[in-house]
């Protein structure tokens, strides 16, 4: 039963947007003829009922008939039937088709004489009896245009050994399924908080979907069930929700002693543990060596009658292999449920043996943690060894995680609280910024020292708090003692790195890179990020050769494991921005992208990700760029790792509004906006927005979007050339508002750098800009030249859409100077360009310069809007859409006054005398 799972105490149903637009659409069919039969399906408890009941209150004048199946009556011939008609059953012999026949008449007449769809709801569909399910499939065949819609709300795993007849039935309606999946964390947290007021944190949020599988009925259970208090804990060892254990606890009393004796066991274990090791732990006469579970040697016969009772109880599933036999529960609550049933002494006693039994350190240790009672400090030191080891991995998810479990087993308090903070510097590296916070103010409570100032501080970079991070970091170093704690004073350089690089201060990211490589082992997680970004800070300051030096003598020696990430990263960055190598960019950040071999750091991934959809976005690849975003996008909403938000939202903000999907790239641009206190973030937020504002046309709001860039203090590293393309952006604005003079001498310094650096791509966006100045000045033979030098500098790389937009503004310029003919070869090129990248916004834009300049326009018909020329065509249809002079000058790249003298002709040759009247003529 789910009548009420998944709404919360309003009756507003949470998440369910995609099942209650496809639940909408069969609904929408209905209503207008189209009768079908359909089956929603999902595991018990997970809101099937809740689902249909929402959808049916968002629409009025439906004529619903409801009834239910039950376990009882699943074998009587036509109940079900029989609850919708009588008549189905009022004779012996009846059949399911006379039934369906019968059924098929009511509800036509019932449709015909209200004039409202009927909707037939069955709850409990999979105990309804066989006949009745298949008169329901007769009585939906019989019909052409009734407005009829049967809704079957039916679990997916139906319980019980299901007849030929009723397997065939369900097989027939594989099409016709809508299944109703768990929720997601979010969602959760939504549920949570509107049912049960219950404020779960998205770790806690996590953790409790992964648990319940996302089921909304045991999800409120727990709610209910559990203090609040467990909320606040970190992975707390959750139960079953009290009816669920119930019912699994009488399904283990009624297996024998072996079963039962298995299954107790197994509960301790991992899933996919072998029925060996599983038995062993199980029956101690019958342990094996220690590290010896896969041995296929056995003492002890393996009890296959009780791991079949065990299954069939549906307590256990196996998963059988050549010579292996692999023991897992259903899912996590039956896990819960069993474990909780064992008696705490014998529970802690499984652990210690099962300790002795694995072979995996990790492992082993786990199961010491569970049969540790009270605090334990030799066991705890063991955990900060193997948390060193998988440190030097960077698997910071298992550092963290072990971190936390040997604080809470150490008695002595500064080394306990010296062990959470090194657990939640892990966390922040691992990228669980979220998880981290939830430490915070515990952490705070500390009295002051560097270590603490340091992680906290790692902590405000993440977020995105500046000042708050140079206040904790200064502090750290200020307290510290390099000579007596080298190890933490490497720690505290290497995140004054990140610091830097948030900040984008390339010559303070080369400091302190080099100063944490003199302090930190060679080999640590430090010295290795150090190393790593050392590279992209002297590329930043245009020291690029210094830079592949860097990357070429690490490669040497590069570490293995999840440590490689980060030289991937720096180096493909670098070459995207500094050495405009664009394709082994791509190939080093996919590299950087995966982070599930030695649980890699999403903190590196986020980055990378960031830099490989601008990657993607510069080749062409604009569908596998927005992959890219999507999939970095859902991370950062679980992570909250402030610090990469505008970098990754500029390129789908970008992409969308280039290809005319306005929601879509002003939802983009509102993620990547806020209040900014690191540059990292800043400068893509402004290139974000004035990116949209060009593809808009709206040149005023790309200078705007860009002031904070244009008027920040430091100039070093964001006026590097590749690196933040924003110069050619402002100066295109400066010429398209009017003001070319301001962008002659904008140009100028960033022309110098661009050229004294080797920077063709940079070399050709300038170009474009240069073109644009002098085909303003009237220098045509000039702006020929300019535009062909940067066509000439894009040649060799892969870089389709700056091809496209040079071209666009070449022709551009030279329609503006009467060169109709070659204007159109020119913006036909740039047309192809665009539409091979699907950048809609500007295929339009090149058709209406092509239809202005008009070497191929149609004749004019007289006494249509055709009299009109080209030109005064283009500014009609522009005017008429609404935009205003300025911005009709800006997009058909003529003056002001050019606009006002054409609107004067448009007026009087189609006998009109404002713009509002221009607008209604062209509705017409």
């Amino acid at each position: 039963m789910d009548d009420t799972a998944g709404r919360d105490s309003g009756g507003t149903l949470v998440g369910r947007t995609a099942e209650l637009a496809a639940l909408t659409r069969l609904l929408d069919a209905a209503a207008t003829g189209h009768p079908a039969l359909a089956a929603v399906t999902g595991p018990s408890g997970i809101g099937k009922t809740a689902l249909i009941d929402h959808a049916l209150t968002l629409r009025e004048n439906l004529d619903v008939v409801r009834v239910r199946g039950v376990r009882w009556e699943s074998e009587i011939p036509l109940g079900v039937a029989r609850q919708l008609d009588p008549r189905c059953a009022g004779e012996l012999d009846a059949t399911a088709v006379v039934a369906g026949e019968r059924l098929h008449a009511t509800w036509a007449a019932r449709s015909a004489r209200d004039s409202h769809p009927v909707v037939v709801v069955v709850d409990d569909a999979h105990w309804a009896d066989t006949e009745s399910l298949q008169a329901l499939r007769t009585a939906v065949r019989r019909m052409t245009d009734e407005r009829v819609l049967v809704l079957l709300a039916a679990v997916d795993d139906r319980p019980g050994d299901l007849t030929a007849e009723a397997l065939d039935f369900w097989e027939s309606c594989r099409d016709d399924v809508l299944p109703v999946g768990p929720l997601n964390a979010e969602d959760l947290r939504a549920f949570a908080a509107r049912a049960h007021g219950t404020a779960l944190s998205r770790p806690a949020a996590r953790h409790l979907a992964a648990h319940t599988g996302g089921n909304p009925l045991h999800t409120g259970r727990l709610l209910r069930e559990l203090p609040a208090k467990t909320w606040q804990d970190w992975q707390p060892e959750l139960p079953a929700p009290a009816r669920f254990a119930a019912a699994v606890r009488t399904r283990l009393d009624r297996c024998g002693p072996e079963a039962r004796t298995l299954v107790e066991a197994s509960s301790v274990l991992d899933d996919g543990t072998s029925l060996e090791t599983a038995w062993a732990l199980a029956c101690p006469c019958a342990e094996a060596a220690p590290g010896e579970e896969d041995s296929q040697a056995h003492p002890h016969p393996l009890p296959l009658p009780a791991l079949d009772e065990a299954c069939a109880a549906g307590l256990l599933v196996v998963s059988a292999g050549p010579g292996r036999a692999l023991l897992s529960f259903p899912d996590p609550l039956t896990r819960a449920a069993v474990r909780d049933a064992v008696p705490l002494t014998r529970r802690t006693d499984l652990h210690r043996r099962a300790a002795h039994l694995v072979a995996d350190r990790g492992r082993a240790l786990r199961h010491r943690i569970f049969a540790a009672s009270v605090a334990d400090a030799q066991l705890a030191d063991e955990l900060e060894e193997f948390a060193a080891e998988e440190a030097a991995a960077g698997a910071w998810s298992s550092v963290a995680d072990t971190l936390i479990k040997a604080s809470r087993l150490t008695p002595e308090s500064a080394l306990r609280q010296d062990r959470m903070l090194r657990a939640t510097d892990a966390l922040v590296g691992a990228g669980e910024v979220a998880h981290a916070a939830t430490f915070a103010p515990e952490l705070s409570s500390f009295p002051p020292r560097p270590l603490r100032d340091a992680v906290l501080g790692y902590l405000a970079i993440m977020r995105g708090r500046a000042g708050e991070a140079e206040t904790l970091l200064a502090q750290a170093w200020d307290h510290c003692d390099p000579a007596r704690e080298p190890d933490l004073a490497g720690v505290i350089s290497q995140r004054r790195v990140l610091h830097a690089l948030g900040r984008w201060d390339p010559a303070d990211i080369v400091t302190w890179a080099r100063r944490a490589l003199g302090l930190a082992a060679a080999d640590s997680p430090s010295g290795i990020e150090a190393e790593a970004v050392l590279g992209l800070g002297l590329a930043a300051m245009g020291r690029t050769a210094e830079a592949v030096a860097v990357y070429e003598a690490a490669a040497v020696e590069l570490p293995t494991g999840a440590q490689i990430q980060r030289f991937q990263l720096g180096r493909g960055w670098v070459d995207l921005a500094a050495l405009d190598a664009p394709e082994s960019a791509l190939r080093r950040l996919e590299a950087a992208v995966p982070t599930g071999f030695r649980m890699g750091s999403v903190r590196i991934s986020l980055w990378a990700q960031g830099w490989l959809a601008r990657t993607q976005f510069t080749m062409g690849a604009w569908d596998d760029a927005l992959e890219t975003v999507e999939r970095a996008a859902a991370q950062l909403a679980e992570v909250r790792m402030e610090i990469m938000r505008p970098l990754v939202h500029w390129t789908g903000a970008q992409i969308n509004a280039l290809r005319g999907d306005w929601p879509a790239a002003e939802r983009h641009l509102g993620r990547a906006a806020g209040l900014h206190h690191y540059e990292a973030m800043r400068i893509p937020a402004c290139l974000a927005a004035a990116q949209v504002a060009e593809a808009r046309g709206a040149y005023d709001r790309v200078l705007d979007a860009l002031a904070p860039v244009a008027r920040a203090d430091r100039r070093e590293g964001l006026d590097e050339p590749g690196f933040w393309p924003w110069q050619d952006i402002y100066a295109n604005a400066l010429v398209m508002v009017g003001r070319a003079s301001d962008a002659d001498a904008f140009l100028r310094p960033h022309e110098e750098l661009a050229a004294a650096r080797g920077h063709r791509s940079t070399q050709a966006r300038l170009g474009l800009a240069r073109g644009r100045v002098a085909g303003t000045d009237g220098d045509i033979g000039a702006a020929r030249a300019h535009f062909e030098e940067a066509l000439a500098h894009l040649a060799p790389l892969p870089l389709p859409y700056d091809t496209a937009r040079v071209s666009y503004a070449y022709g551009q310029t030279l329609r503006r100077a009467g060169k109709r003919r070659e204007a159109d070869a020119v913006l036909r090129r740039a047309r192809d360009g665009y539409a091979q990248l699907g950048a809609h916004t500007y295929v339009a834009r090149c058709d209406r310069e092509l239809h202005a300049g008009g070497l191929n326009s149609r004749r004019a018909e007289p006494g249509s809007q055709d009299r009109l020329t080209a030109q005064e065509q283009a500014v009609a249809r522009l005017v008429a859409g609404g935009l205003s002079n300025q911005e009709t000058a800006a997009e058909l790249f003529i003056s002001v006054k050019t606009v006002q003298y054409h609107l004067t002709h448009i007026y009087t040759k189609l006998g009109i005398r404002s713009r509002s009247e221009l607008a209604a003529l062209s509705r017409d």
